[in-house]
């Protein structure tokens, strides 16, 4: 099995800015955010999941079982009721708005001998 826990620094954000636009993401968050480089760390100890997510500007801690679902404010200030699953090789996040009108994310985390690739969809 690809190893997943470990820390993982951003080095691209392909259409990244589209993305924070479809879920409308105000301009000044959306240029810190593209100006932002991330570091993620993956850490598991007893069933229990940690992701740290790290800027220069702010740091967000998740905490997890896989498929169980739990209560989360995301960086763009959406309530989500959010659940992550293991399938092989990757960790998949969905986050369903709790308010009405808001998007649905979807973030599939893939590991590999390089690293890393995230995807991410909305709807």
């Amino acid at each position: 099995m690809v190893q997943m826990l470990g820390s993982y620094t951003q080095t691209s954000k392909d259409n990244y800015e589209e993305f924070l636009k479809a879920l409308n993401v105000g301009f000044i968050l959306r240029k810190a955010a593209l100006a932002s480089t991330p570091v993620m760390t993956i850490s598991e100890a007893g069933g229990k999941w940690t992701m740290i997510t790290k800027t220069t500007v702010k740091s967000i801690e998740l905490n997890f079982k896989l498929g169980e679902e739990f209560e989360e404010e995301t960086t763009d200030g959406r309530k989500c009721k959010t659940t992550v699953t293991m399938d092989g090789n990757k960790l998949i996040t969905t986050q369903k708005a709790m308010k009405a009108g808001e998007k649905d994310v979807v973030a599939v985390r893939e590991f590999n001998d390089g690293g890393l690739t995230m995807t991410m969809t909305c709807d």
